[in-house]
């Protein structure tokens, strides 16, 4: 037997025993109609029929058919939806997968497919640099350097492709934006969206695509760091907590897809069921022994990013990874009628306002009541429905015996008083360091030592993962994860006041006190 066959063979062979690699961790929504009616198995044909492995790998020899699996059926299926009036479903994408996982082959085949979607069509390739760039790119030109069909209607040149017959183009960028006006985009591939040092070529080319018919923007990527060189969130990170929201049911976009392979955070990153988890190309693309030798000599962060698609702190995180997780109840919810108090944090714009109820019981139950945060896309003249939260505070206290309202009382001053004008218990609770610091150590002692549970919400659990120590001569208490971050923690402060209120007893008005002459 060939060599070549051969190899083809036990690649067949491994992708038999590959992991149910489909759906993937994170996954927004998309109806089965729209992907019937979608382009991904075009896409998928195409492909299939005219692309190639590009170098000798664990999965087959360079210049073998690039056979698609079933999960990547079914990402380009999603990917590539219709609407019922024939339109595309989705104009920015972001696909997150751990290295070695055919990243950037499939990239590339889906770069050449744009070529001939339509005339005058506009592809690019793009990363922090052009090198990056170019392997995508170079993926691309190395296929229709293999195929003569490709070959005969494609010509190439050392960073492009032209598509002579329609006038297409396929080039590769870097991220110098400032160079990039100009363009009309119909396809852009952003190769390792993360390592992008700010967000400026990714909205350049979002702006430029604003001309053409059913543009796509797709990331391509394993996960990072959060921050970029600003120290704020980079463009990849705030694409993915959006995604989150999205498939949570948080937010609703149909324009928006994402579809994020990874571990959970409290996956034990040396356990080969993780690397399976994590990764849909296990035992098949990628070569478990590759794992077992990187996993003895990768720095752990650096392996839970690469390897398991994992978002690590570029600073310490305040709960160690899956300890929220591991706290975990059954109610989904506090029972109706218990005894509870509310945590309060609010603002007016810019941030979000939450409210967090947590029952006064042995063992505290936390959930969130409600969480009022500033869209994506708002304007800049959004603000907090303020008749709308006292609403819900109210709501609050019918559906349960309320013990306490735990407020910051900074901002929302004529709230507080509306309220305890009407009888309600509001207690201030200044977020001063006397208050926050045992605050903040009693909640994390009762996280580790699992003495307190909660519902999973994942909006509390995003606004915890957010939260850092700052920690001075007075002791630690929460921050956000950068300065000058946009990342959320209201919910995390309102929980950690109402926890702190619900562990003590409530605080009484004093009892007047009399006294006779004689006791003078």
């Amino acid at each position: 037997m060939p060599a070549s066959s051969k190899n083809s063979s036990s690649g067949a062979r491994r992708a038999s025993r590959a992991p149910r690699s489909w759906p993937p961790r994170f996954l927004t929504p998309v109806p089965a109609a729209d992907v019937r009616r979608g382009d991904g198995s075009d896409v998928t044909d195409f492909i299939e029929t005219l692309c190639s492995v590009t170098k000798d790998t664990y999965a087959g020899p360079s210049g073998s058919p690039l056979l698609l699996r079933p999960w990547q059926h079914q990402l380009l299926g999603h990917l590539f939806a219709r609407r019922k009036d024939g339109r595309r479903r989705h104009r920015v994408a972001l696909i997150g997968e751990p290295r070695k996982n055919g990243k950037s082959g499939l990239g590339a085949g889906v770069a050449l497919d744009g070529l001939f979607d339509g005339m005058g069509a506009e592809v690019y390739s793009c990363a922090g640099d052009k090198e990056q760039a170019r392997i995508v790119f170079g993926d691309a030109r190395r296929m229709v350097e293999n195929n003569p069909d490709l070959s005969s209607a494609i010509k190439t040149y050392r960073d492009a492709l032209e598509v002579v017959e329609t006038g297409s183009v396929y080039r590769c960028l870097s991220a110098e934006a400032f160079t990039k006006e100009g363009l009309s985009p119909t396809r852009v591939i952003f190769d390792e969206l993360h390592v992008q040092p700010n967000p400026d070529l990714w909205n350049v080319m979002a702006l430029a695509a604003g001309a053409r018919l059913d543009p796509l923007l797709i990331g391509i990527t394993t996960a990072g760091v959060k921050s970029d060189s600003t120290g704020r969130d980079s463009i990849c990170y705030q694409l993915f907590q959006y995604g989150q929201k999205i498939a949570a049911g948080e937010e609703n976009d149909p324009s928006f897809f994402m579809a994020w392979w990874g571990a959970p955070d409290e996956a034990d990153h040396r356990s080969p069921e993780t690397w399976r988890l994590a990764n849909p190309a296990f035992g098949d693309l990628i070569d478990p022994e590759d794992f077992e030798a990187a996993v003895r000599r990768t720095p752990e962060a650096e392996f839970r990013t690469k390897r398991l698609n994992q978002w690590v702190n570029a600073s310490a995180a305040w709960l160690p990874a899956g300890a929220w997780e591991a706290c975990r109840g059954e109610e989904t919810t506090v029972p109706d009628g218990a005894e509870v108090t509310l945590g309060f944090d609010g603002s007016f714009n810019g941030d979000s306002t939450a409210l967090v109820v947590v029952s006064c019981s042995e063992v505290p139950h936390v959930d969130v009541v409600e969480a009022w945060e500033k869209p994506q896309l708002a304007g800049q003249e959004w603000t907090v429905p303020i008749l709308e939260v006292e609403d819900a505070i109210r709501a609050a206290c019918r559906r349960w015996q309320v013990r306490e309202i735990v407020c910051d009382p900074y901002r929302w001053g004529r709230t507080y008083q509306v309220l305890e004008d009407e009888g309600l218990p509001v207690v201030e609770f200044p977020q001063s360091p006397a208050r926050m610091i045992p605050a903040t150590t009693r909640f994390y002692e009762a996280v580790m030592n699992r003495s307190l549970t909660h519902s999973g919400d994942p909006r509390l659990a995003r606004h915890l993962a957010n939260c850092v120590v700052r920690t001075d001569s007075r002791g630690s208490r929460l921050s956000k994860d950068a300065r000058n971050s946009p990342r959320k923690i209201d919910l995390a402060i309102s929980a950690v006041m109402a926890h702190e209120r619900a562990c003590q007893e409530p605080e009484r008005a004093p009892e007047p006190q009399f006294f006779s002459w004689s006791d003078l």
